[in-house]
């Protein structure tokens, strides 16, 4: 029987009556794009995240470029930002003719490493060709970036901070979610997400109310917002009132009343999570050269479930031969791939982030894996090389 990687027919089982009589309600509303599902899940979403604001778009990497788009990021612009991640947390920076700065990443988190941060800034300080305006955090694999020394060196030297929770929304550090230090808190509801929806989605989380107008304003080609309309007599849809050059970024009703069915869950799904994640490390430990280290006062929701093994590439072709799907994440660092290789790395380059791509695999996961099918996953793992 084959085991999936990520089963979201497991979850859907437990509500798919909800969620389908949710999709009828929108279709038989005719309220397609932007309607009044969206306005509610975004009122219950920040409700959740602990955030003041949700501004939800069409996918996540729109929801890292409204910021960016909001602050005036530009040419001559850095933007310091991991390199072991998802392409979308780099690609975005381009866009707007700046310049990503890759930052290494602490070795048993596998995410943003506060020290190299640190050093990057200063070393684009001194070199002064750029000028350091961002740092966009990652909560890799799902589990929070160490926000409280990261926001503290963002705040040192005036720059603006974005936690990419696209893995990690859910996550938790000392009970407070990334938009607690954060300017602005992003992610994504691709399927595979731990909060997903059944196509493309994506939110911008704030507590900054003059942001969050600007946000609605750039995710509906710069539409006339609140403050927009102060003094001024406009008695049309504020859509036909263009203040400012924006995109075209909304999120699909549908989309919204799937999500709203997700959440209602999300908070048990994370705690199953979590358990499942405690056992595959009590099982696993003593196969594999590390599992997973979450940080002190941390709740990671496990996006992936990452192992590091010396023979990643034989564990994962003999996983394969045993019906157990894995997946590689990131086996080219961002500094590495050649549309980003000419972009600045911190000092000393990035020797974890090499490091680590040569050797962790992630296994199955999602809130609904059972133990049998746990257990067989670990004794494929425990019988790789007898």
């Amino acid at each position: 029987m084959s085991i999936a990687f990520i089963d979201l027919q497991a979850q859907r089982a437990r509500i798919a009556e909800r969620i389908d009589a949710a999709v009828l309600r929108v279709i038989a509303g005719g309220a397609y794009v932007m309607g009044p599902e969206v306005r509610v899940f975004e009122q219950q979403m920040a409700e959740f995240g602990q955030a003041g604001h949700v501004i939800s778009c069409a996918n996540g990497t729109d929801a890292l470029a409204l910021p960016l788009m909001a602050w005036g990021v530009g040419p001559g612009d850095a933007v310091f930002c991991p390199s072991f991640t998802f392409a979308a947390t780099a690609e975005i920076i381009p866009w707007f003719d700046a310049s990503p700065v890759f930052v290494d990443i602490d070795p048993a988190t596998y995410n943003m490493d506060p020290d190299h941060l640190e050093a990057a800034i200063k070393a684009v300080k001194a070199e002064g060709k750029l000028t350091p305006k961002v740092v966009i955090a990652v909560d890799l694999f799902g589990q929070p970036a160490d926000y409280p020394r990261i926001a503290q060196i963002a705040r040192k030297h005036g720059l603006k901070l974005i936690a990419d929770t696209a893995q990690g929304f859910g996550c938790t550090l000392n009970h407070k979610h990334p938009v607690s230090w954060a300017d602005v808190a992003t992610t994504s509801f691709f399927p595979a997400k731990p909060l997903g929806c059944y196509g493309d989605g994506g939110a911008v989380l704030t507590n900054d109310d003059d942001l969050a107008q600007l946000l609605d304003s750039l995710r509906v080609h710069g539409k006339a917002v609140a403050r927009d309309l102060e003094g001024r007599s406009f008695e049309h849809d504020p859509k036909y009132l263009n203040m400012r050059v924006g995109m075209n970024s909304r999120l699909d009703t549908i989309q919204a009343a799937i999500l709203i069915e997700k959440l209602a869950i999300f908070a048990d799904e994370i705690e199953r999570r979590n358990r499942v994640a405690e056992r595959y490390n009590r099982l696993l430990e003593p196969h594999v050269a590390s599992v997973p280290d979450v940080m002190k006062g941390g709740v990671s929701v496990w996006a992936q479930y990452t192992i590091e093994h010396e023979d990643r590439d034989g564990l994962a072709a003999h996983l394969k031969a045993q019906g157990v799907p894995t997946a590689v994440y990131y086996p080219i660092p961002m500094h590495r791939q050649p549309a980003y290789a000419h972009y600045p790395t911190g000092p000393g380059g990035l020797p974890v982030t090499e490091a680590k791509a040569e050797r962790v695999i992630s296994l199955p996961m999602h809130a609904w894996l059972d133990e049998e099918t746990q257990d067989r996953i670990v004794k494929a793992v425990a019988g790789f090389g007898r």
